[in-house]
């Protein structure tokens, strides 16, 4: 595939997955994330022939004008498309495949100082949620989906869903677009569960109450119920 072929792509794919895209003449003042994969077009291929300075020149500009850092170290594939954009941070040694959608605020970082690979691999058809931080050499399979503000340390197998801090797999073989506000909230199901307990032995402290026992094995059959749901995947 061309040098510019691939900028070519990186423009069509604002159009095929943005349903707020009206017109072309949008793509050169309302799509920062276009851009700054075109300057990463650039940056990288004077990088791969040794002019790294100047390659992280060319970025720091980009980066004040989008508010999108990029490495020019780092390896985009086709057809990538970085929705706003705003707070995207993409290490030196991230790989990213092909057909991948970033959303703002997405950080692919590492966590070691020593060098070598230390950033994540993003591989082809992954979708990534608002604020999601992917961190540390990890490999994030096909097809999976990282929901909104997760925080992801561990390898996610091929068309997966993770939610949360730890990012946790809790669907797998799921090939429905990304929806933000369907994926369940763990904290929130185990925070309501802690609740129902509290308000069990409250009532039973107070009221002296003789069918605690009936209710709290109520309360743990809904509890374990939620728990086998996640092993269903």
């Amino acid at each position: 595939m061309g040098f510019l072929n691939k900028i070519k792509k990186d423009f069509l794919a604002v159009k095929s997955r943005d349903p707020a895209f009206k017109n072309t003449i949008e793509l050169f003042y309302a799509y920062p994330g276009v851009w700054a994969l075109v300057n990463y077009r650039f940056a990288n291929a004077i990088y791969k022939k040794g002019f790294k300075r100047f390659a992280r020149f060319i970025m720091a500009i980009n980066q004040f004008i989008t508010n999108i850092d990029i490495h020019p170290g780092a390896t985009i594939g086709e057809n990538v498309f970085i929705d706003h954009g705003i707070g995207v941070v993409i290490g030196e040694t991230s790989i990213i495949g092909n057909n991948v959608t970033i959303y703002q605020g997405v950080t692919l970082g590492g966590v070691s100082l020593n060098p070598g690979k230390r950033h994540p691999t993003i591989e082809d058809d992954v979708t990534i949620g608002a604020g999601a931080k992917i961190l540390g050499n990890i490999i994030i399979g096909k097809g999976s989906k990282i929901g909104a503000n997760s925080v992801v340390v561990k390898d996610v197998p091929p068309y997966s869903t993770v939610v949360g801090i730890p990012g946790k797999v809790i669907k797998r073989k799921d090939f429905t677009p990304l929806s933000h506000n369907k994926l369940p909230d763990i904290e929130k199901e185990l925070f309501e569960y802690l609740m129902d307990r509290i308000k069990v032995l409250e009532e039973a402290v107070i009221n002296q109450n003789k069918d605690i026992i009936e209710k709290d094995e109520e309360i743990e059959k809904k509890y374990r119920e939620y728990l086998e749901a996640f092993k269903k995947y």
